[in-house]
């Protein structure tokens, strides 16, 4: 996989959601979003492989997880989005709801309407939403 097949499966989740929230279905909506950002994360982690590199086997065995905060630390943006959340109170806010994602939501059920929008708008927003800026860094 490359780093632009994961920042168009980023789009992909991110329109799979919305079809999910159009129709009311807000566990799978609020799962797919998450992977959204988990291939963003992805993306950017990517930007820094080079192409005739090895990277290590830990930065590989790393790539390979779904933790918010293992796939930040490889991918290089951490800093710049610190900077950003400092700078912007709504930013920062968007992100710890985000961060909170994980992937055992797949089986989980009872995903309320205002998580599953509220993180919809935290991922989207144009001004401080997180996908936005993440498409910056990729």
């Amino acid at each position: 996989m490359d780093r632009a097949t994961l920042q168009q499966l980023a789009e992909v989740r991110l329109k799979d959601a919305e079809a999910l929230l159009s129709a009311g279905q807000w566990d799978g909506a609020y799962y797919l979003l998450g992977y959204c950002i988990e291939c963003a994360l992805k993306a950017c982690a990517a930007r820094g492989f080079g192409l005739y590199q090895v990277p290590e086997r830990t930065l590989i065995t790393t790539f390979y997880t779904h933790d918010f905060m293992k796939l930040l630390s490889i991918s290089g943006i951490a800093p710049e989005m610190a900077l950003k959340g400092d700078a912007d109170s709504r930013f920062a806010a968007n992100w710890e709801l985000v961060r909170d994602w994980n992937e055992s939501r797949r089986y989980g059920v009872g995903i309320s309407e205002t998580l599953a929008r509220g993180m919809y708008h935290a991922i989207t927003d144009s001004q401080s939403g997180i996908l936005p800026w993440m498409k910056t860094q990729w």
